[in-house]
């Protein structure tokens, strides 16, 4: 018994979640659990994440780069595989989004390296992919630019406050 409690002491669970440094089959794990996550999401709102206006809760996840900063990557290749499968509008938008993936989640790690308050993750989920994604989707479905940044900002606010919430949940509960 005293070894059970031993397994699930503090310490342990910390590590197990993101406070201390994981093993590369650990990264790999956690990694592909977030990938597909993301995808599966993806596949369940896909009526209301693409288009004109996208409400891309998947995009929530982005924010999990503050525990986790080996996600940088992953949240790039999540977002690609989803387009590939259900975006299609081809290369520009599976590469396009799959950079704004990277470069959102690494500003988020920003975000928590200069220890700023959680709530600034909300800048980049919401204006990297508003300000970024309408440059080739104007292009590819003759919407003006102006038009769909203000609709893809605008669907970003509700992942951007339920990511924020997440860590402040995840957080919260590595603590306790």
């Amino acid at each position: 018994m005293e070894r059970m409690v031993a397994v699930f002491t503090e310490k342990n669970f910390v590590r197990s979640f993101g406070m201390k440094k994981h093993t590369q089959i650990e990264k790999i794990t956690i990694s592909g659990i977030v990938i597909a996550i993301y995808v599966v999401i993806m596949y369940f709102t896909q009526w209301f994440a693409f288009g004109e206006y996208q409400v891309r809760i998947a995009t929530s996840l982005y924010a999990l780069v503050s525990i986790y900063p080996f996600l940088i990557i992953p949240m790039g290749l999540s977002n690609l595989i989803s387009n590939t499968i259900m975006g299609g509008l081809g290369p520009f938008d599976m590469i396009g989004g799959a950079m704004v993936g990277i470069v959102t989640s690494l500003i988020v790690y920003y975000i928590k390296i200069l220890k700023l308050n959680d709530w600034f993750m909300v800048i980049p989920i919401i204006l990297i992919p508003g300000l970024v994604v309408p440059i080739w989707l104007s292009y590819l479905t003759n919407i003006p630019y102006m038009v769909l940044t203000i609709g893809l900002c605008i669907g970003q606010i509700i992942p951007a406050i339920v990511g924020v919430l997440l860590v402040k949940q995840l957080k919260k509960s590595l603590i306790n």
